[in-house]
């Protein structure tokens, strides 16, 4: 481990992931600053979401490595720590919503449970304190708080992706990652979520991956951007840049949607 003021948050080297015969992920390297925004995108099948769980340490590559760099300034190989530790950065430090809300909430407990969970992880038990924290986040995601004790199942889709962001959210993490957080919503409710997380990561100065196939959300959200090919990064750039002037061949037909997701 080192320690260092100025390096990225995040830093992925050269990794490769397999799964029996079959390589999902070859040879992906990028850096990832604090407050910025990352968006992987590529059709089904590219390795954007096998790039995805190897940063989260959801998965383990063949080869490389994940660096973080920890609140105090130390830089650590994300795979060489324990498995408590990883539990505890995944409770603290990172968040990760998913693409099917259900996968991310707990459906038989209230919402105010769901974003009081995580604080109770790391020691907190008064319960006047997590109920009112609870709230508050409900309103910052734009739930109405009088809805505290109403369990998930009985919000809309929209609003079970909005509490799962209040349930990551709670513990101010420094780095989230999102698998495609608005597919399967309908158009007016996937743009308030959109602005919802637009807002959220300027606020908190989040550095964000986000994994997605639809480039209107890439556009709106990244600062940059990962365009991946079957397994492969094949281009990386500014959002607008590589939106606007792609380079590799699959990054245009991607742009021109000859390619569907």
């Amino acid at each position: 481990m080192v320690t260092s003021r100025t390096a990225p948050i995040l830093r992925a080297t050269k990794l490769t992931k397999r799964y029996g015969q079959r390589t999902a992920l070859i040879d992906a390297s990028f850096e990832l600053w604090s407050g910025e925004v990352l968006a992987i995108v590529g059709e089904s099948g590219s390795g954007k979401s096998t790039l995805l769980n190897v940063l989260a340490a959801r998965d383990r590559p063949d080869a490389g490595t994940v660096e973080f760099q920890l609140k105090d300034g130390t830089i650590s190989d994300v795979f060489q720590m324990t498995e408590a530790q990883r539990r505890l950065l995944a409770r603290t430090d990172w968040g990760f919503v998913h693409q099917n809300s259900a996968d991310g909430l707990r459906m038989d407990v209230s919402a105010g449970a769901n974003v009081g969970e995580r604080l109770m992880a790391l020691g907190d038990r008064h319960y006047g304190q997590l109920r009112a924290t609870a709230c508050d986040w409900l309103a910052r995601v734009e739930i109405d708080p009088s809805r505290v004790d109403d369990l998930p199942k009985h919000f809309s889709g929209g609003m079970r992706q909005r509490l799962q962001i209040a349930r990551n959210l709670v513990t101010r993490p420094r780095l989230v990652f999102m698998d495609e957080p608005t597919s399967g919503l309908d158009v007016s409710v996937q743009a308030k979520l959109l602005d919802l997380l637009r807002q959220l990561t300027q606020q908190m100065d989040l550095a964000s991956v986000i994994v997605t196939h639809d480039l209107a959300v890439a556009r709106l959200l990244a600062h940059r951007m990962i365009v991946m090919q079957r397994g492969r990064i094949v281009e990386t750039g500014l959002t607008d840049q590589v939106l606007d002037d792609p380079q590799h061949p699959y990054t245009q037909l991607l742009v021109s949607s000859v390619l569907q997701p």
